[in-house]
């Protein structure tokens, strides 16, 4: 199959070694995978603050670019979203096609390729972020809240790394407070909610944190360096392709 990787602009910009990360595991599960260079931002940040009706360049440079893949994958949960819920075009017939297959990470290793085993080694204790809009929106793993069976596709992942100790954590389901431009207009109630999001992990001890968005892991990054933690983030790509 031929996978286009869609990889979200501050991905590109601040934490390259994500994306590769990804291209690698897609590629040792026999994925053909092409990198479209003309690929700009999906356009949430404008969608979120009220101007999604800005974002007709953005899409339409989308479709150019991810037309004709048999699959989009991105390591970004609330990207994905977007462009699941939000991607209309010019040539619209290419916008639906494209809104049908495109994937976050670990639902297309799941769901798609089905994945059963990894050969990836990871001995340390780390703790799981579950984001809002991987869960909330595109269900990668049940809400706490619900009186229904547990799942999560993160989870199923991570348990296939020799060595990994999953953490369980308090309320494991919780906002880490960055919500993309919000961590800008209430950066104190943010700030607040991602404080104590790191607390949950700092009180069982995890080595790690990890997630499917970077922009969460970035938010909770600045305040474990700001606090001098010696707690570090990896987004699950990095640990699914581990050998340490």
């Amino acid at each position: 199959m031929r996978v286009g990787l869609f990889i979200p602009c501050y991905v590109d910009q601040f934490y390259p070694h994500v994306a590769r990360a990804t291209l690698t595991l897609l590629e040792r599960l026999g994925c053909e995978v092409d990198y479209p260079l003309e690929q700009t931002c999906c356009g949430q940040p404008m969608a979120n603050s009220g101007y999604e009706h800005l974002t007709g360049g953005c899409n339409d440079n989308f479709v150019r670019n991810f037309a004709g893949y048999d699959y989009v994958v991105s390591p970004s949960g609330s990207c994905t979203l977007h462009i699941k819920e939000h991607l209309h075009a010019t040539n619209e017939s290419a916008a639906t096609a494209i809104r049908s297959r495109v994937y976050e990470l670990t639902e297309f290793l799941t769901d798609v390729l089905k994945v059963s085993a990894l050969e990836a080694a990871f001995p340390y204790r780390v703790g799981l972020h579950q984001s809002c809009h991987g869960q909330r929106g595109l269900h990668l793993s049940q809400m706490s809240e619900l009186m229904a069976p547990p799942f999560s596709k993160p989870v199923q992942l991570l348990n296939m790394v020799n060595g990994l100790e999953l953490v369980e954590l308090d309320r494991r389901d919780e906002c880490c407070g960055f919500g993309g431009t919000f961590c800008v207009t209430e950066e104190a109630v943010s700030a607040k909610m991602g404080k104590d999001r790191v607390a949950d992990h700092l009180r069982h001890g995890v080595n790690y944190i990890t997630g499917v968005d970077v922009s969460c892991l970035m938010h909770l990054e600045g305040i474990l360096k700001r606090t001098g933690s010696p707690v570090k983030v990896k987004h699950i790509a990095e640990i699914l392709t581990a050998t340490v």
